[in-house]
């Protein structure tokens, strides 16, 4: 701002002149922050009136003021939102820049210079599938456009962190399935191709799915319907065809199949229930259903349906027992039922 004596000379100058249009701003004794009347002078200008009506609100002090001139709008106050989940990733991104400074270029670029989680993602998605063949421009703006377009998506994405970061030990922060975990990065990528074959963008659908399964080799077809809570641990050797379904807080390990039994062109995939753990490298094979909170061993191929709340296991899968707990997927048991006591009697 120019100085309060620099305005009033220059002011009085074009009031001499005969030219001058307002007089010089000056303070009140009753409010110090607000300006005299404003008048007009010079050929043709009538003074206009001070204002006589009730207090307006004055949104820099957040007082009432009698108000002096012309009435000022209202203004409404902004609520900042509360995203807990990103306030502490940004948290994390600043204290591991400090620690290591080297993973300061990473860390800015995929956290720090940006405002929500969900511009995050789409740039690390971007950044993550972009080849000669599709720009890393052109995938931030199709992800930019599904999550602006989708409110549900981020809401998945910060279900998925907190799963992955309750559910595997060797998650310790919010920012490494960010940063580094490409299970979690493949659903996120998955999740913009399943929005894309909503629209019906198949083609492009079918893109994100090649480029997902070339580089974090997890192939998802962009039709099948995944829950939000999903953990997939170490993330290696994924299948899930496409009209599988996989609900809320689901974990699987690698090497799993969601798959089909033959050529049929139908619904021909497994329905996943709720709060499903799935082993290490089983398979489940056809359009069957897996029961809520069930368990599926490691290494089982399940060609029936599974009864809620039960193990299988085995070469075709048998039921073994029940699940153990009401929620296996958040506990992340993977021991048969008696498992424990004949691996103490072998001591």
């Amino acid at each position: 701002r120019q100085k309060a004596s620099g305005m009033n000379t220059e002011a009085e100058r074009l009031v001499a002149a005969g030219h001058a249009r307002t007089m010089p701003m000056t303070r009140t004794q009753n409010h110090p922050c607000r300006h005299a009347p404003v008048t007009r002078t010079g050929p043709g200008c009538q003074s206009l009136p001070s204002w006589t009506g009730p207090p307006i609100w004055d949104n820099v002090r957040g007082r009432e003021t009698p108000a002096e001139g012309k009435a000022m709008a209202k203004v409404q106050p902004k609520l900042a939102g509360v995203d807990p989940v990103w306030s502490r990733i940004r948290e994390e991104a600043a204290q591991a820049v400090a620690d290591e400074p080297l993973l300061g270029g990473l860390i800015h670029g995929c956290v720090l210079h940006h405002g929500t989680l969900e511009m995050a993602l789409a740039y690390r998605m971007a950044q993550k599938l972009a080849s000669g063949e599709m720009s890393e421009q052109l995938l931030r703006e199709i992800a930019d456009e599904a999550y602006a377009a989708d409110p549900s998506l981020g809401v998945a994405a910060r279900a998925d962190i907190m799963a992955v970061f309750d559910r595997d030990p060797a998650c310790h922060r919010f920012i490494q399935p960010l940063l580094f975990f490409k299970g979690f990065q493949a659903v996120q990528a998955y999740r913009v191709g399943h929005w894309l074959w909503q629209q019906g963008r198949h083609d492009f659908a079918y893109f994100v799915q090649m480029r997902v399964s070339e580089v974090f080799g997890v192939d998802i077809h962009p039709a099948a319907r995944i829950g939000k809570g999903i953990m997939i641990d170490h993330a290696h050797s994924i299948v899930v065809g496409e009209t599988a379904v996989v609900g809320d807080n689901v974990s699987m390990l690698h090497s799993v199949t969601l798959g089909g039994t033959g050529k049929e062109t139908e619904d021909r995939h497994p329905k996943i229930g709720d709060g499903v753990l799935i082993g290490a490298g089983a398979k489940v094979l056809g359009n069957i259903r897996i029961g809520h909170c069930s368990r599926i061993a490691a290494g089982s191929v399940v060609l029936e349906e599974v009864p809620p709340c039960k193990t299988v296991a085995g070469v075709p899968a048998r039921i073994v027992g029940e699940a153990g707990c009401e929620q296996p997927s958040m506990l992340m048991d993977h021991l048969l039922p008696g498992a424990g006591t004949v691996a103490q009697d072998q001591r």
